[in-house]
């Protein structure tokens, strides 16, 4: 993990986006004390597990259909959702 000053991190932003980019984290410090850090976002593990969400229902869906059980249409639900409103 990189520890810069404050000033450096301002001299150089684009050169510690580039480290956290690739997974590295960097504290910036003032005075000599810790005051922030810069991390990488874990967008990786969101889109996995829209992934798997999607493949879920997609499974759930494959199912009701080898039932013969016809799942209900989009406008059908929303005339249910909308008739609780009523």
């Amino acid at each position: 993990m990189a520890t810069v000053g404050a000033f450096e991190a301002k001299t150089h932003l684009a050169a510690l986006l580039d480290k956290v980019e690739v997974g590295e984290e960097v504290i910036i410090t003032r005075h000599g004390r810790p005051v922030a850090k810069l991390s990488p976002i874990d967008g990786g593990k969101d889109i996995a597990s829209a992934k798997a969400a999607a493949s879920a229902l997609t499974t759930l869906r494959h199912s009701i259909a080898a039932k013969d059980q016809t799942p209900f249409a989009m406008a059908e639900l929303d005339e249910y959702r909308l008739e609780g409103r009523r």
